[in-house]
């Protein structure tokens, strides 16, 4: 799909309403397809001011390329939805891409990209009440976690009351939680050591009034073999985060891999990734795309 710019500024100047109308008439399907497996594409990354991939610093800077990668992405046999913030799922709604889609509001991109106040991660974005007007099927937020932060412990109270939230419209929140940490020079790291990944799940699991309706959202382990243990941590339905992948093709590969054996684990129900799909190393969006849809 080619992507007019020209008109989609015309809609939202004259008929900003057509957005509205988009989300009342999409067409909507359960989370979860005939193999209960889930394949989502995430674009939220540009929100909160992260706009490199693949070795380019603003690669996701160009708003009518990330779409047209989005559109094909989304065309891939297998590919179950997408997350995104507001700006990007109105776009494709506009566009007449999310029919029949999973459609993710991302929550919270407050803690931007290299701030002093990044784990302060205030929820900028969708809101329960946003996703349920808007017929949506589900939210996401990030929870990073550092023992030496106190913006942290703001985060923990915004999730666990999102997640409430959520659960009063009976709508699915996946959480993805990190424990992080300051390096020395000053960015923020996260942890994927067995350890702190077991205990960012067993935090994350443990937020808000119920669990019902909560999803993990997790990273791979730096040992990838951990992550049977890790994941015994416990009973949520997860999926695995693709995470920054390296610019070569031998990153790309490694990066299946690490997900191939993950996503054997009983609690593991599917892929949500983002950069490395819409921006390969070698530039084919759909083969990238199919082969993540190939290890579910």
């Amino acid at each position: 799909m080619s992507v007019d710019v020209a008109e989609l500024v015309h809609t939202r100047t004259h008929h900003p309403e057509a957005i509205a109308e988009a989300a009342a008439r999409r067409t909507r399907r359960p989370l979860l397809g005939a193999n209960g497996r889930l394949m989502i594409v995430a674009a939220d990354h540009p929100a909160r001011g992260a706009l490199g991939a693949g070795g380019r610093s603003l690669a996701m800077a160009n708003r009518a390329d990330l779409l047209e990668r989005l559109c094909l992405a989304l065309s891939r046999p297998g590919v179950d939805g997408v997350l995104a913030t507001a700006d990007i799922l109105d776009d494709l709604l506009l566009l007449g891409a999310l029919d029949g889609k999973v459609v993710m509001g991302s929550m919270n991109r407050g803690g931007l990209q290299g701030a002093r106040f990044e784990l302060d991660d205030r929820f900028t974005g969708h809101r329960a009440e946003d996703i349920e007007r808007l017929g949506f099927d589900a939210g996401k937020l990030l929870l990073r976690i550092d023992y030496d932060d106190t913006g942290s412990l703001t985060t923990l109270e915004s999730t666990a009351r999102a997640i409430d939230d959520m659960a009063a419209r009976r709508l699915p929140v996946f959480v993805e939680p990190f424990i992080s940490r300051r390096a020395p020079d000053g960015g923020l790291r996260n942890d994927l050591s067995a350890e702190a990944v077991t205990r960012s799940i067993a935090i994350a699991s443990g937020l808000g009034g119920t669990s019902a309706y909560t999803w993990l959202k997790v990273p791979v382990t730096d040992n990838p073999d951990d992550m049977a243990e890790v994941m015994e941590t416990s009973t949520l339905p997860a999926v695995l985060l693709g995470g920054e992948v390296g610019g070569s093709a031998e990153d790309q590969a490694g990066a299946y891999e690490k997900w191939r054996g993950a996503l054997r684990l009983p609690t593991v129900r599917g892929l949500v990734v983002g950069r490395s799909l819409l921006y390969p190393a070698d530039g084919d969006v759909a083969a990238a795309v199919d082969t993540a849809v190939g290890l579910l």
